[in-house]
């Protein structure tokens, strides 16, 4: 999917954006989440994806945008190795139902058929998304005090985690890309 498709999905993602951060999901906004400044951030991710920089994945249950991942690129020359794993959220209305690790699983493969080795992403300490990374085989490479503040505001520890994936460097493909899912 290219940058039409990211724009025509917008509000889908939007109100996906909106339920993840009111649900208490700390992804670097507060709550309450304004509805144009959620619209705002994923228009500004348009650029990125057709830049190459992002490649972003969505995961819909009967037509309607129930999760999302990401993977941002770096731009560096040494570092065309990895990717950084960002923004997995699961509607509250979709969890439980394997959607998260469906749309890890679809990352972590997708950077490995382009030639990505090593994947890093941080999480809220103590979170549910930290259960889902540990549950997937990624290793935890440490904890960072008050690294971030949650969606009401208190400073909380984060996690840092990799993973290694695929061995062959390569070209990437990016992009976004639905996943089919069902209920």
């Amino acid at each position: 999917m290219d940058e039409t498709r990211l724009t025509a999905n917008v509000e889908e993602l939007a109100d996906l954006l909106i339920d993840t951060v009111d649900s208490g999901a700390s992804i670097g906004f507060l709550a309450p989440l304004d509805r144009a400044r959620a619209v705002a951030w994923w228009k500004e991710r348009a650029a990125a994806v057709t830049g190459g920089e992002l490649a972003v994945w969505t995961a819909r249950v009967e037509g309607r945008t129930v999760g999302t991942v990401s993977l941002s690129f770096p731009d560096k020359p040494n570092s065309r190795h990895r990717a950084e794993l960002v923004k997995l959220m699961v509607h509250r209305d979709a969890r439980g139902q394997g959607l998260g690790r469906t749309l890890l699983t679809t990352a972590e493969r997708a950077a490995a058929e382009a030639g990505i080795t090593l994947l890093h992403l941080d999480t809220e300490t103590d979170s549910p998304a930290e259960r889902l990374y540990l549950s997937a085989g990624w290793t935890r490479a440490g904890v960072i005090p008050d690294y971030a503040a949650d969606p009401s505001g208190v400073l909380r520890p984060t996690t840092l985690y990799y993973k290694r994936v695929g061995v062959d460097a390569g070209e990437r493909e990016t992009g976004v890309e639905e996943v089919e899912a069902t209920a």
